[in-house]
């Protein structure tokens, strides 16, 4: 393997994270590649904000504008860059990667998995149908193309739903309905964490603004929506809905669902880290300390793939990360390590102190997370419905895992990425258990899919560290 592939510090994912991971670790003298499946630096959260032009940045925000001065600085860091490239493998001794110009392996001392945040999925009956995605992929479209759809109804709950809502208003596009799904009792469990998110007044006055905006534009709001049922055949044609007020029908052909994010987990959990249910996000997360270093000592996982926490805190967290990077490789002393992290913690503290009210607040209905009706598909990748999960539970099976003998949930593309945490609570409202006594699905390299000849094509030397840093 050639000096140029040989690392301190590998980075999954150019987003908030890996782009401030970067600048800093560089910063200390630190040798760093960074390998992301997209085609340019920025994640979700800042997709394309290089070539954004002034109307969509208009569209989209302070917020997504400020990600570009982020990326500039990263392309001026002087760490490898290789975009477009999905990442299959992860080890102690390095990762590996696939391209369509052709894959490649990376020998590096430490890993910082960076791969950010999923959107919890929105199991209702009709889910699946053509015409129903996520408001993250209605977000996703606006930023990468500019594309978006007319007479859309937004269902769910959540900070991104509203953002999206009011960037589809500024865009001057029409939306036919928003169906709240936040429970009415999550005000007053959110109240007694008000006085701690005082301490971040600009993002809960922006909050409260997208709120405004929406309350201020002609678009139907109904709120205390209980249960969602899309329908069609083929195709969306109709949304039909229960709040206190009756029962509703509206015609649609486009539906954009959300309940919160997650964190993406197929990477550290198929590294082996130990990971630990959070109650108050309702997830699992890969468990770490403050610096971001999980319970094996070559991975590092930061921002909201560690817990979410949003795009500014991601940012200190990566800086964060790449400071304890440096310190462990004995680039930094005990004295300029505390100097290096210590106003980023303290920012990081401050920005997190909204974190347990929104929690609270935008805390996910069970009904709109656990399927109650058994023809709700639960695994997409295979079309494994809630009733044949309340089957194998009923002949015995007790988690995921085991959950693949009975059916195929999560044996399809996606390795459970989409279902996981569905299967989980299903698996825990059926038996009784707690979540983090069912456990989640045991992921296996390769993470993503990749080809025999990729694999093939590979060197697999043993002991790579040492042979290439020895």
């Amino acid at each position: 393997m050639s000096d140029a592939n040989c690392v301190d510090l590998a980075i999954v994912g150019s987003g908030p994270v890996g782009m401030a991971a970067a600048i800093a670790a560089r910063r200390h003298g630190l040798k760093v590649a960074v390998v992301d499946e997209q085609p340019a630096p920025g994640g979700q959260i800042y997709r394309d904000v290089e070539t954004a032009d002034a109307g969509r940045g208009a569209i989209l925000g302070a917020d997504y504008v400020a990600g570009r001065s982020l990326a500039e600085a990263f392309r001026e860091s002087g760490a490898s860059y290789y975009p477009s490239a999905t990442v299959w493998r992860l080890a102690s001794d390095g990762l590996s990667w696939s391209a369509p110009a052709g894959g490649g392996e990376i020998a590096a001392e430490r890993i910082l998995v960076a791969g950010g945040a999923m959107e919890r999925p929105f199991p209702v009956k009709g889910w699946t149908l053509p015409g129903v995605m996520t408001a993250g992929a209605a977000q996703i479209l606006l930023k990468s193309e500019g594309v978006v759809a007319d007479d859309a109804v937004f269902i769910g709950c959540g900070p991104l739903l509203a953002l999206v809502a009011c960037q589809y208003l500024n865009a001057g596009v029409r939306i036919r309905a928003i169906l709240d799904t936040t429970p009415p009792q999550n005000r007053m469990a959110a109240l007694p964490h008000l006085p701690r998110a005082l301490a971040a007044p600009g993002m809960l006055a922006k909050g409260v603004g997208m709120l405004a905006r929406i309350a201020a534009s002609p678009v139907a709001v109904s709120r205390r929506v209980e249960s969602v049922e899309l329908m069609g055949e083929g195709h969306l044609a109709a949304v039909r809905w229960r709040d206190p007020q009756g029962s509703h029908e509206i015609e649609t052909e486009r539906a954009f669902l959300h309940q919160g994010i997650i964190p993406n987990l197929n990477m550290t959990m198929a590294a082996g880290c130990r990971h630990v249910w959070d109650e108050r996000q309702l997830a699992f997360r890969p468990e770490t300390d403050v610096f971001g270093r999980t319970s094996l000592a070559w991975l590092l996982s930061a921002g909201d793939g560690a817990g979410i926490a949003g795009a500014k805190t991601a940012a200190l967290s990566g800086e964060i990360a790449a400071h304890a990077v440096a310190y462990d490789l004995e680039r930094l002393d005990t004295p300029s390590f505390e100097a290096a992290t210590r106003l980023p913690l303290n920012a990081r503290r401050r920005e997190l102190a909204l974190r347990p009210f929104l929690d609270a607040l935008y805390r996910p209905a069970q009904g709109m997370r656990v399927p109650e009706d058994d023809d709700v598909v639960v695994c997409r990748c295979e079309e494994v419905r809630r009733g044949e999960i309340a089957r194998a539970v009923a002949e015995g099976c007790p988690g995921p895992n085991q959950l693949k003998s009975f059916t195929r949930a999560g044996m399809g593309p996606c390795q459970g990425r989409l279902c996981g945490h569905t299967v989980v609570e299903t698996i825990a409202a059926l038996t009784g258990a707690a979540p983090e006594a069912v456990g989640y699905y045991r992921s296996r390299m390769p993470v993503k899919p990749v080809t025999v000849g990729e694999i093939a094509g590979l060197s697999f030397e043993n002991n790579l560290r040492e042979k290439s840093h020895g």
